[in-house]
Order: C-alpha cells, then sequence, then structure tokens
C-alpha cells in the first residue's frame, strides 16, 4: 500500500520501477516542450504581467519598509480590501477582522480548510475531473476522496449521481467553480442542490473561486450566496489568476467566524504569513475599477476563440468553456482513444505541449476521460496564433 505523499491527486503512483519518486505530468510535459522547442500550453500561468499599478505598490511598499511578517490573518488593508469585494461584487459581508483569513495562494487555503475539517472516516466529495490539491490534501487528511463525474460535453452533474455520492460520512464538499480543468460553469440548479444535500448531511462547503473575474457569459455566482448556504461555506479566491500574478501566491478564504478560525488554526502551523509587500499591492487591485475585470474576461475570452478555431482546425472535437483559462478537447475524432500518448508526441508532432484531463481523475475517471486533452489559453495572442497555426497541421501528421 503506498502512503498519500507517493501518489499523485489523481491516485496515480508517483514511484518508478526502481522505487525513486517519478516525475509529474505536468513536469514531463514542460520538459519535452523544452527540449523540443514547442509552445507550453500545459501548465496554467499567464506569459504576461497584470497591472502597472500593482507592480508599482508592491516596490512601494517593500522601500517603505514592508519586508516582515504580516499578521497571521493577513494586513488589514487586505482583509478590508477582500471583504469590500465580496460586499461589491456579490452582496456579501463578511467581516474583515473575524471573517476574512489571508494565506499563502489558494492552494494553501485549500490544503488548511481540508485539514481542519476532514479526519479518517470523513468522505470528501469533489468534482471528477479535480484540481490535482484537492485528491493530495484528502489524502494527507486521511479521509476518503468521493467523486461525482463531470461529463461532456457540457460537464455538469447529473442530479441523481450527485445525490447518491452523499452519504452520513460525507464531511466536506469542496466545489471548484468555474471549473479546473474543464472550464464549466455550474447552473444555479447544481449549486442549489448541493447547498441542499450539503444541509441535509451536515456537511461544510468549501468553494474554490479562483476563476471568479474569468468567465464568458452570466457573472459569476458564488454558492455563498445561495439561500442557506452562507452558514456552512468557506469561499476561496487569489489574486494570482484575476490580475495575473501567479507568482505573488496571495490567496483568502472567507467565511462564518467559526469556520474561518479552524482554518487560521492550521494555517498558523504552515506558513504562518507570507508575501508581506504583495497584500498591500492586492488590496489596491481589488479595488480597480469595474472596466478592468470586465477587460480581463473579454481578453481572455478572445484569447480562448484564436486557440480554439487552431484545435477545430486539427480536427479536434472542442468543448468551449464558459470560464477559466482552459479549454478542453476530445482527441477521439482523430481516432485517438489515449490522450496521455497523444500529449506526449504533441510537442515532436505539431510543437505544442498539452495536459491530458485523465491526469486529473482517479482510476475509473481516468478511463472515462482517457481520450480528453486540455490547453491553456492564459498565453500572450502572437503566442496563441502561432500555437493554433501548428496545431492546425495535426490532422493531417496522425
Amino acid at each position: 500500500m503506498t502512503s498519500p505523499w507517493q501518489r499523485t491527486a489523481a491516485g496515480a503512483n508517483l514511484l518508478g520501477a526502481d522505487g525513486r519518486l517519478g516525475v509529474t505530468i505536468f513536469e514531463e510535459m514542460t520538459g519535452l516542450a523544452v527540449s523540443r522547442g514547442a509552445i507550453n500550453l500545459g501548465q496554467g500561468f499567464p506569459d504576461e504581467d497584470g497591472p502597472e499599478e500593482m507592480k508599482e505598490a508592491a516596490r512601494r511598499a517593500i522601500s517603505e519598509g514592508s519586508n516582515q511578517y504580516a499578521p497571521g490573518k493577513g494586513l488589514p488593508i487586505l482583509r478590508t480590501a477582500i471583504a469590500a469585494h465580496q460586499s461589491r461584487f456579490y452582496g456579501l459581508e463578511p467581516d474583515p477582522e473575524t471573517e476574512v483569513l489571508v494565506t499563502t495562494g489558494a492552494t494553501e487555503a485549500i490544503a488548511a480548510a481540508i485539514l481542519a475539517f476532514a479526519e479518517p472516516g470523513d468522505d470528501v466529495l469533489t468534482f471528477e475531473p479535480f484540481y490535482d490539491s484537492y485528491g493530495a490534501m484528502i489524502g494527507l487528511a486521511g479521509a476518503n476522496h468521493v467523486t461525482v463525474p463531470l461529463h461532456a460535453p457540457h460537464f455538469q452533474p447529473d442530479p441523481a449521481e450527485l445525490e447518491a455520492a452523499f452519504s452520513p460520512a460525507t464531511r466536506i464538499v469542496v466545489l471548484n467553480n468555474p471549473h479546473n480543468p474543464t472550464g464549466a460553469v455550474f447552473g444555479r440548479d447544481v449549486l442549489e442542490q448541493i447547498v441542499r444535500l450539503a444541509a441535509r448531511h451536515d456537511a461544510i462547503i468549501v468553494s474554490d473561486e479562483v476563476y471568479e473575474h474569468l468567465v464568458f457569459g452570466e457573472p459569476h455566482v458564488p454558492i455563498a450566496t445561495i439561500p442557506a448556504a452562507a452558514e456552512r461555506t468557506l469561499t476561496i479566491s487569489s489574486a494570482g489568476k484575476t490580475f495575473s500574478f501567479t507568482g505573488w501566491k496571495v490567496g483568502w478564504v472567507s467565511g462564518p467566524e467559526e469556520l474561518v478560525a479552524r482554518v487560521r488554526t492550521v494555517k498558523q502551523f504552515t506558513t504562518y504569513s507570507s508575501g508581506t509587500p504583495f497584500q498591500t499591492a492586492v488590496a489596491l487591485g481589488l479595488g480597480l475599477p469595474d472596466a478592468f475585470f470586465a477587460g480581463a474576461a473579454s481578453t481572455l475570452r478572445h484569447k480562448r476563440d484564436i486557440l480554439a478555431d487552431g484545435l477545430r482546425a486539427a480536427g479536434l472535437t472542442v468543448y468551449v468553456p464558459d470560464g477559466t483559462y482552459f479549454i478542453t478537447t476530445d482527441t477521439a475524432a482523430l481516432g485517438f482513444d489515449d490522450a496521455l500518448d497523444l500529449a506526449r508526441r504533441l510537442p515532436e508532432l505539431v510543437g505544442v505541449a498539452a495536459i491530458p484531463v485523465s491526469v486529473f481523475c482517479h482510476d475509473e475517471g481516468a478511463k472515462r476521460t482517457r481520450s480528453l486533452l486540455r490547453f491553456a489559453f492564459c498565453k500572450r495572442e502572437d503566442v496563441l496564433e502561432e500555437a493554433a497555426g501548428r496545431l492546425a497541421r495535426l490532422g493531417g501528421l496522425v
């Protein structure tokens, strides 16, 4: 039996035949991209910086001496800005003193939330495919990882399958909306069902909403705004995706005081605090005009469409996302039933790297998503246009 640290989030063994730790698919694809001179559309980070005024605010904070530990729960200026953001966009009114916690990116918030509430014997429910850190943290907590499949083309959960996944052992529901890796935005009916089931089973909702401002249709609906949800919901977001500063690692969690306090108890024994000058800059960013947030989504939507055209020209089935950085395709249209194999060949075939969706799944889910391939479109337009042109040649090469 392998221990949690020996396995990826999706459950694949990290140990090679020689007993040594292997590499993740992300490291493998990045290595292939570098060695073949390929465009890396595997990992989801932008190749352009965010607002100049935020960079200047960080520089100014460093120059003025904001270089020591911030308070464990975050600088007051940022906690106040987070609370104001929740009120401005969603009508939520968290108390910045007791109901907001600054974390080292959303990843730490997710980890601290799961470790704060999940114990051996508990069920933690996620949707599948799932962001890789969820499975890792559930494993570290010693809890059972229960999944609800998301089916193409819309990647919305089946209501019956969602209900069947709940049980008296369900302790946490981890919601990722907008959803990575599929790019789906869950409908209000899905959110309402999650709330009803969580209330019935007295489960906590941990809602990862890092792509909240990167949606291409209707505005984002936080699950905490659904009636009866707020009392049991921890909402997580970060500056990385919205502002294109993924390396700053500034995230946050908000929710009821007693839930946030338990997350803070775990957080104080992990990083305690981080990124003091960046916290000041993020506070400024959260107060930027509405035009900035609308513009970020509009620009990303245009980039999505550039890449989607190239993927269609390649002969792939394209599932156009309603949000996030990512677009999912089905390689079966080209006669492939193994997207992992194609992903390993793509850098040499056409000079583009991507990630197979199966790595975000447990064994059964990996079989179901075997032919799906994910591409990131959070890159410069000229890079995406070049990638689209390269991909358009794929159909004639396989």
